[in-house]
């Protein structure tokens, strides 16, 4: 669907390359039972904003057609309706041909969800949630999201914060399902991994159905997902916290080597049934603090053996002030760490295609 008629005549020429039989739809019933039946959908980037697109319902294999970068509005506008991906022609006509071909291929491998919290404030949560993504992300990109909206954005902590791509005030509308795709293109990349960031600006809590839309969105794409989840923000911290640890495949707990914040770890760790918490089920990473307890010290209070050491890693500070992402190489405390985690998680079941 487009008005745009040279575009059209590339989306027809690519794909009948690719053998496929096109249909031009513009409104109407013709155009719903299309986008319902077609197993692809080229929506041309003027189409985005016109009543008949937007009263479409989201659905998979949605493909944006444009000669252009799109503006921020634009690309806010194709994540809204979950687009899967926009296409640049005629940069990216081997990837439509690409796709035009594969639009019957099996489902990916979904994405696994890995969720990151600490047991008191300036635990290293948040540096460990990125150095997990940093290391998921190898081969084939990671989506890392924000949970706090008022923790000053991640993005800072990647030295991203002025890198082009939308934060959570632009998302905090998303609903349903939307395209993996189209949420890690829109996002500011670091080291392969998309992280979507509070805002300074228009600081907000992100609400729970836009969070699981995009954990959602990166994990049926195939990408491994990190939320960094604060410990509690009030109830909507806590229904935020409900929701995503609902769906987690593997939750950390960071516990600073000291008595109050492992004694905080015991209290959110209480499977009891008086004391149960969202983070029950989490398995605790122990950083240690020089002067502070050690890790059989730590494990003893919190009645539950540890998933992994953090050593202590005197340089961290400096680099999160500098914006430098954490290093995840082999002789990196965080690193090592990372790959700890990623090996705890349940196998994949099949590959990813």
């Amino acid at each position: 669907m487009s008005a745009d008629e040279e575009l059209l005549d590339e989306a027809l020429r690519l794909l009948a390359a690719a053998g496929a039989e096109p249909e031009v739809a513009t409104a109407g019933p013709a155009l719903r039972r299309a986008h319902r039946e077609a197993p692809l959908v080229l929506l041309g980037a003027d189409a985005l904003a016109s009543g008949p697109v937007r009263a479409l319902p989201r659905r998979p294999g949605v493909v944006v057609l444009a000669r252009g970068e799109l503006p921020p509005l634009g690309w806010a506008a194709a994540v809204e309706l979950g687009v899967e991906r926009v296409a640049v022609l005629p940069a990216d006509e081997a990837w439509v041909l690409q796709r035009a071909g594969a639009a019957l291929r099996e489902p990916v491998e979904r994405g696994r969800l890995i969720v990151v919290g600490g047991a008191c404030g300036g635990a290293g949560a948040s540096t460990l949630a990125a150095a997990v993504a940093l290391a998921a992300a190898a081969g084939h990109g990671a989506l890392l999201v924000d949970g706090d909206g008022f923790g000053g954005g991640l993005d800072l902590l990647l030295g991203a914060e002025s890198a082009d791509g939308l934060r959570w005030p632009e998302l905090a509308g998303l609903r349903g399902r939307v395209s993996g795709e189209a949420v890690l293109a829109a996002l500011p990349t670091v080291g392969g991994v998309g992280v979507l960031a509070a805002s300074r600006a228009a600081p907000a809590p992100p609400a729970p159905e836009a969070v699981a839309a995009v954990v959602e969105a990166g994990r049926s794409g195939g990408w491994p997902v990190v939320v960094d989840l604060p410990r509690s923000a009030g109830p909507a911290g806590d229904s935020l916290a409900e929701a995503v640890l609902a769906e987690a495949d593997l939750a950390v707990l960071v516990v600073p080597g000291r008595v109050r914040a492992a004694c905080a770890a015991a209290s959110l760790l209480d499977a009891d049934a008086g004391g149960r918490t969202p983070w029950t089920a989490a398995r605790p990473v122990v950083r240690r603090v020089p002067g502070g307890l050690d890790v059989p010290e730590v494990a003893r209070v919190l009645g539950r053996p540890v998933l992994a050491e953090l050593a202590h890693d005197r340089w961290a500070p400096a680099r999160g002030e500098r914006g430098e992402p954490p290093p995840v190489g082999h002789r990196s405390p965080w690193g090592a760490v990372a790959r700890a985690v990623l090996g705890a998680l349940p196998a994949p079941v099949g590959s990813r295609s």
